[in-house]
């Protein structure tokens, strides 16, 4: 039996009629994995994984009721912490890095007894929108192997799109689960910033970072998101919001909800075929019964500056101490203390990495500090304000998810610019905190445009919801996903 692309529900309803076994499943996607040619893993624990597997068996094979995620393989970016298995944020600064402790994100699936495969590819540090900026080579697009996934989550992105694995975790700090997602044709959920534990997960930046997960729908997300989200007394930022039940609450009746369509979202340049999609995709949900009402988000266009300053500064504070002495690679050719700081740092990170670095730091020094760092922090509080006094008139915001389709590997590389340009559509929100979730509406060819088609690419549709608001997102994903069956189709069928 085929198990890749089964739900959540489904592969726990067949564990639990014992028509397969944790181990038979997860020698099932190990198989999968090893045979996969999109470099979605940096690094696959196979003894851990048989391991833990047979440890959920038995536990099924106890009396009592079973956790959901309970014998089901997951895949983890390679941010999560993860006791005894190595965690390099793609980065050969922390090539060898073992950590001995889980993330709280982690240890949670380890109480529901879900079975780690292995740690996913991404941007360096996150830092990157194509998976290109990765030491261990860029993750692909299983759709088109010549085409970027989307990053920094590339490698869930690959996971779950190929399907390695039912769902995997992933992290977002100014699109980094939206786009992969819209990519590579899955379901992945951005939550609102503190809904999620960040402890144990590698900073990059502080105030915008937000773990969250991909998988095969928003059925899926929404049970996801109801085991992993919570208060956590080893973060700060987590909020003292009590976790709805969001997967028993999903509704597809969204009849009367205020849809508003954000004109600054539809940018100049989009595609053709890309547009028309979106445009096709909020006429399913009008068709539902939604209200759809056309809003203006005019600071828009400053959240990509604002972003520009302040996710470079929280960067260049928060690999201050991979410095080859307290963390990370140290040099071997150093002369002198002095040298051990520049060449081990030198050596470690990437071109990316010190790109952000050296900005961050500049932004952060005397006298640039008021005149940079402070007035973005003040027009991002304009944005928080902005998206406040929306959501006072509409339920959520749809929107395109990407500009266009996933580009050729190589992109990137070729355009340093390539990331902040299709962040407009993803960093306001993550500034201001809120919740989001993307998933396909549709496939366009990126030579015609206008002609939807199994050969072309996948096209995301975006939902955005107020702070907290993750049950209204969950239900317009489940509603749309419900009325069509976009988010059924993968490169393997």
């Amino acid at each position: 039996m085929e198990y890749a692309y089964l739900s959540i529900a489904e592969l726990r309803q067949l564990l639990d009629d014992k028509k397969v076994t944790s181990v038979e499943l997860t020698k099932y996607f190990l198989a999968r994995i090893k045979k996969s040619d999109v470099n979605a893993f940096i690094t696959v624990d196979e003894e851990k994984a048989l391991a833990e597997a047979k440890v959920a068996d038995e536990f099924i094979s106890s009396p009592g009721e079973n956790p959901l995620l309970c014998g089901i393989p997951y895949a983890a970016k390679d941010l999560f912490c993860t006791a005894g298995i190595r965690t390099t944020a793609a980065s050969k600064i922390l090539d060898n890095y073992i950590p001995p402790y889980d993330s709280t994100v982690i240890r949670k699936l380890k109480t529901q007894k879900a079975v780690l495969l292995g740690k996913t590819n991404l941007d360096q540090f996150a830092h990157g929108s194509s998976g290109e900026t990765s030491a261990y080579g860029p993750a692909k697009n299983p759709w088109d192997k010549t085409r970027m996934p989307g990053g920094s989550s590339s490698g869930s992105a690959s996971a779950v799109t190929a399907g390695l694995a039912p769902f995997a975790l992933a992290t977002e700090t100014g699109g980094s689960i939206r786009l992969p997602s819209s990519f590579s044709g899955n379901t992945g959920w951005k939550p609102t910033y503190g809904r999620v534990s960040r402890y144990g997960v590698i900073a990059m930046g502080s105030s915008l970072d937000s773990p969250g997960v991909m998988a095969n729908s928003a059925e899926d997300a929404a049970a996801l998101a109801e085991i992993i989200a919570g208060q956590d007394e080893k973060d700060s930022t987590t909020g003292p919001i009590e976790v709805p039940s969001y997967f028993k609450n999903l509704s597809k009746n969204i009849k009367g909800l205020k849809i508003g369509i954000p004109k600054e979202y539809f940018v100049e340049g989009i595609e053709d075929g890309v547009r028309k999609r979106i445009l096709d995709g909020i006429d399913v949900l009008k068709n539902l019964g939604a209200e759809i009402v056309n809003v203006n988000l005019p600071n828009t266009k400053y959240g990509s500056l604002v972003y520009a300053i302040i996710a470079p500064s929280e960067i260049s504070s928060n690999l201050a101490k991979y410095d080859g002495i307290r963390f990370g690679h140290t040099t071997t050719a150093a002369k002198d203390l002095m040298e051990v700081y520049t060449k081990s740092r030198a050596e470690g990170f990437g071109d990316e990495a010190k790109r952000r670095i050296l900005t961050g730091t500049y932004v952060l020094s005397a006298g640039y500090y008021d005149a940079y760092y402070k007035k973005a922090q003040k027009v991002r509080g304009l944005i928080i304000k902005e998206f406040e006094e929306i959501f006072k008139k509409v339920d959520v915001l749809v929107c395109p998810s990407n500009p266009g389709v996933a580009q050729k590997l190589g992109h990137a590389a070729d355009d340093p610019l390539f990331g902040y340009i299709v962040d407009q559509l993803h960093i306001p929100s993550s500034l201001a905190g809120l919740p989001a979730l993307a998933f396909p509406c549709g496939f366009s060819r990126p030579t015609d445009g206008e002609t939807p088609s199994m050969d072309g690419l996948p096209v995301g549709l975006q939902v955005i919801g107020p702070q907290w608001g993750e049950q209204k997102v969950f239900n317009v994903g489940y509603a749309y996903q419900q009325a069509t069956d976009w988010h059924k189709k993968h490169p393997t069928n």
